[in-house]
């Protein structure tokens, strides 16, 4: 390969195989609802009492007898700022490079009979990005990476008896990705050029099946397992302010851009007690399988089609997490929770569009049922993201530091309806 082309290729592959998420595990647990929030995902895999079953454990849906109907929209409000110690390039630190966002969803579940369930969500699990603006110090391995995932998930459930229910469904995954890359140019008076993929996007599909067990009267069991989801982003590739001839002429024969990698699979298990009449306390942990995400594949396509592969070198993550819900009074009910996500990803292996660490989520809600009918919930989560330490080299330009603000605040309002 033309040494001109292997150099530009190498040095645009980090950016590529980018798929921005804000987590450690990289699935989010906040879907929403006043339960998933307001426990810190800690009461999704024994949900038996709320709509949103059909998407963290469709077993759990056989508890619901009437119809349901759950409406969530959650707030996000990143703080992310990088604070660079070394950049050979020069440039600024971002500011904060986290955006605000709003995501929806929708949860239904109809009773078939007396122990089948039909279930249905509309939910985002995973997603977000950082845009650290051109002049960022680590702009030559990425200066804006943004994943947007969307879920479709219809599911279903039986009771098999009293103790026993199993669930299962598919979730059709809509991921559209946007990806931006400063590209260094020989001379000392010479301007950067940009590299940008837009509209890099795929459908694909993950399987998920879950059990609840009622062991006593007061202890019931969840797990649910998701598959693996393949993905293949496809979409536009456009460089602007090529000067140099060379490259010039090289960027000048690409304007499609292929991405390959893979949703990891997972196993999350936990529990429920109830204390007393008022309280119930939860505990859950799970394995997600992030080493398989590291494993990509690039294509370029244009005049000619390069393909590369790329290991980021990402582990398995572990969770743990406790909540407690009580109620206060008829009608009125609070829960709380704290978990913990290990990172995927060592210090010297992170990279400034995915700079995934350790994570910790503090959340409480409030619930109210205003009528036999209808219940509303406030809630809210808040998710530290963890030191995101680098030191990279990228296009021969080293920038190095940590992230001394990185969180996440979550504000969730949800509403159900059962009829």
């Amino acid at each position: 390969m033309n040494p001109w082309k292997q150099t530009f290729l190498s040095a645009i592959t980090l950016l590529l195989i980018s798929s921005p998420v804000f987590a450690g595990g990289a699935y989010l647990t906040e879907i929403g609802s006043p339960q998933s929030v307001g426990t810190a995902g800690v009461a999704n895999v024994t949900n038996n009492n709320g709509a949103d079953a059909a998407f963290t454990n469709p077993a759990g849906m056989t508890g619901l007898t009437e119809p349901q109907l759950l409406l969530g929209s959650q707030l996000l409000i990143p703080t992310v700022r990088f604070d660079s110690d070394v950049a050979t390039a020069g440039g600024s630190d971002g500011g904060n490079s986290g955006s605000v966002a709003a995501i929806p969803s929708l949860f239904a579940v109809a009773p078939l009979n007396e122990d089948w369930r039909l279930g249905f969500g509309l939910s985002v699990p995973t997603g977000g990005g950082v845009d650290y603006g051109r002049d960022f110090v680590g702009r030559y391995q990425a200066y804006k990476s943004e994943l947007a995932v969307m879920s479709i998930s219809p599911s279903v459930a039986y009771r098999i008896n009293e103790q026993l229910s199993l669930g299962a469904g598919v979730s059709f995954l809509y991921s559209d990705m946007d990806l931006r890359i400063a590209v260094k140019q020989p001379g000392p008076f010479s301007s950067d050029g940009q590299a940008e993929m837009s509209e890099l996007d795929d459908w694909g599909y993950q399987g998920f099946v879950g059990v609840t067990y009622k062991a006593t009267e007061q202890l019931t069991f969840g797990a649910v397992y998701r598959s693996e989801a393949d993905v293949e982003l496809e979409g536009d590739i456009k460089f602007n302010n090529i000067t140099t001839p060379p490259l010039n002429l090289l960027t000048s024969q690409f304007n499609k851009a292929q991405v390959d990698f893979t949703y990891p699979q997972m196993l999350r298990v936990g529990l429920k007690y109830k204390l007393s009449e008022d309280t119930l306390l939860l505990a859950d942990v799970d394995w997600e399988d992030w080493s398989a995400f590291g494993d990509t594949r690039i294509g370029f396509n244009g005049t000619g089609t390069a393909i590369q592969s790329f290991d980021r070198d990402w582990d398995d993550t572990w969770h743990i997490g406790f909540a407690a819900a009580h109620r206060l009074a008829e009608g009125h009910t609070i829960t709380g929770g704290v978990s913990y996500d290990s990172s995927p990803v060592s210090d010297s292996k992170r990279t400034a569009d995915l700079p995934a660490d350790e994570q910790v989520r503090l959340s409480a809600a409030y619930a109210r049922e205003f009528t036999d009918k209808l219940w509303g919930a406030l809630g809210g989560t808040f998710l530290w993201l963890g030191d995101g330490k680098m030191d990279q080299v990228a296009q021969g330009e080293r920038f190095k530091g940590e992230f001394s603000t990185n969180h996440i605040l979550f504000l969730s309002a949800s509403l159900k309806y059962v009829f």
